[in-house]
């Protein structure tokens, strides 16, 4: 199997980083188009069983952490939140062929890598894949499984809030803080004519349209 490719054909016969040679299967991070990490994924394990190489391509995946994400109501839905947003890590062997799998998947941009300039130094050339080092692999994926679950919720400061329960409630006011490692918020609310910053939980408030 062959494809024509403007890389040269030892692009990927060289020592990394690492010392180790680029024909073992290593991590690799390519940069998608902005919302397409799911269908990247998708498409290329399609391709990868089209062209029969799971045993070149390993494993795609898209890193993520766990979250809360408050709605409007004040209720909690379990999510989750992309660590890098825009990438989607691969691990494989590299070589020409799996490198033109990859690089001609639809919504794929690019490998993250050192760009190699051309002899003439006039134009752009080649970027040349660097694999994630061990430290890194690990790092990321010691994120996905340890992190405590990030909040979020849809409120920012200036927005207008009706409070839902406690000594406050049926007050009205302004978020003038958001705290989400908090799960709490400061909001101006007028008591006795005055405003008045209180504190309040997340749960406690419901965003006003």
């Amino acid at each position: 199997m062959s494809y024509a490719t403007d890389e040269p054909r030892d692009a990927f016969q060289s020592e990394d980083t690492l010392g180790t040679t680029v024909n073992e299967s290593r991590w690799y991070a390519v940069q998608v188009a902005s919302g397409c990490e799911k269908r990247v994924k998708a498409t290329l394990e399609q391709r990868i069983q089209t062209f029969d190489v799971a045993d070149k391509i390993i494993q795609v995946e898209i890193p993520h952490t766990p979250a809360v994400k408050i709605r409007k109501d004040g209720t909690r839905q379990q999510t989750e939140e992309k660590v890098f947003p825009g990438y989607v890590l691969v691990r494989m062997t590299m070589s020409d062929d799996t490198w033109q799998i990859v690089k001609n998947t639809s919504h794929v941009i690019n490998f993250v890598g050192a760009e190699q300039k051309h002899g003439s130094g006039r134009s752009r050339g080649h970027v040349k894949p660097v694999p994630l080092s061990n430290s890194e692999v690990e790092r990321i994926f010691k994120q996905t499984t340890e992190q405590e679950p990030v909040v979020k919720i849809d409120m920012a400061t200036g927005d207008k809030i009706m409070v839902l329960s406690g000594p406050f409630k049926d007050f009205e006011g302004e978020v003038i803080e958001v705290s989400p490692e908090r799960s709490k918020l400061k909001a101006l609310l007028s008591i006795f004519g005055r405003d008045t910053p209180v504190e309040l939980e997340f749960n406690q408030v419901q965003k006003q349209s």
